[in-house]
């Protein structure tokens, strides 16, 4: 049974951080007698970011530099008590807001949501997001809760997933998926080249959204058909995820662009095939932006144009990659830009591992 996806809602932090800016925090924290500025520079360019936001940036009240609007990273790296305190102040908030848009977006009463997904990978509480979005939101207490965890990128294609699986055993079921991730709680103080390519990418933001399994309205919509997984073999070590002492570090091998494109075209050309298509016939793109080699190397291996992956750049360019909630703002954009027709959703975790969704936009 198909999941329609009524409404979306984003949200992000107030305070944001220019490439500049970026580059004077990135040398704070790594070892600058290693890193020097320059090469720091490259690499945030290269990033394809030009912009992110943070919960973690006070307001510019005349402070001399930008580190000054950045206290949290002070001349110590913060544990990670430290960083899951902040988690546990600012990620409700963030969340709450995305969910109060997606709603507004479907026109769907609060009392009308019978499921809670909530997905994140950037901080741990109890009680967490999910009930604090029950209370603060006004959902019933009888709503039925689920959390996607600790899986990365494609988190939100995860949750999806779950929705629609809800939606099928439940005709009635209006599911409420919301995915937050504070990234910037866990730059590290480190010039290891992965964790510098990693606090050059990551940002802060949420994303919801409002689905069923009744058709949509007048409005365009997107309409879930399939989710699709796979994990490559023998790349458990190209990337990874862990609680460290001092937050959550990222190790991220320069060979994933490559070895996620080798891999990907056998294996959607085998997923699509029994649905009537192939590449060719998507008509719409939301890849997760896990940087610009992603992008273009999966791109090529696929046979794409530039301009089809140009909403999954933007979103790079101005936020940054806001793990799980990044691929909602790409089908966000899409949903109002794109051609009627199959949509396909990919993202990337470690694993390594590759989620896919196949959507339809429609005008019904």
């Amino acid at each position: 049974m198909p999941l329609t996806l009524h409404g979306i809602g984003t949200a992000v932090p107030p305070g944001s951080v220019s490439l500049d800016d970026a580059v004077v925090l990135s040398g704070h924290v790594s070892d600058a007698a290693s890193t020097p500025l320059p090469l720091l520079h490259r690499i945030h360019q290269r990033s394809g970011v030009r912009s992110r936001s943070s919960v973690l940036i006070a307001e510019d009240q005349g402070e001399p530099s930008f580190l000054d609007r950045v206290p949290f990273y002070g001349h110590s790296s913060p544990s990670t008590a430290e960083r899951m305190r902040v988690f546990h102040d600012q990620a409700a908030g963030l969340a709450l807001k995305a969910c109060r848009a997606a709603l507004a977006d479907a026109a769907l009463p609060v009392g009308a949501v019978t499921h809670l997904v909530t997905v994140c990978c950037t901080g741990f509480d109890a009680p967490g997001v999910d009930l604090a979005l029950i209370d603060q939101l006004g959902l019933t207490p009888g709503v039925q809760r689920t959390h996607v965890g600790f899986m990365g990128c494609h988190g939100a294609l995860n949750g999806l997933r779950v929705a629609r699986a809800f939606a099928e055993s439940d005709t009635d079921a209006v599911v409420l998926i919301c995915c937050v991730e504070l990234c910037s709680l866990h730059l590290q103080y480190d010039g290891n080249p992965e964790q510098v390519v990693a606090n050059a990418l990551f940002a802060d933001g949420a994303a919801a959204v409002v689905a069923s399994a009744e058709r949509s309205g007048p409005k365009p919509a997107l309409v879930l058909e399939a989710n699709g997984s796979t994990v490559i073999p023998g790349t458990a070590d190209l990337m990874h995820w862990r609680i460290d002492d001092h937050g959550f570090s990222m190790g991220l091998s320069p060979r994933v662009p490559q070895t996620v494109a080798v891999a990907l075209r056998p294996w959607l050309d085998n997923w699509l095939s029994p649905r009537g298509l192939d590449p060719a016939a998507i008509t719409s793109w939301a890849m997760h932006p896990g940087g610009p080699r992603i992008l273009s190397a999966c791109g090529e291996a696929l046979g794409l144009k530039p301009d089809q992956l140009e909403c999954s750049r933007a979103v790079l360019h101005e936020h940054g990659n806001m793990s799980s909630a990044t691929i909602l703002f790409i089908l966000e954009r899409l949903r109002h830009s794109a051609s009627h027709g199959p949509c396909l959703a990919l993202a990337f975790g470690p694993g390594l591992c590759a989620e896919a969704a196949l959507l339809r936009l429609t005008a019904d």
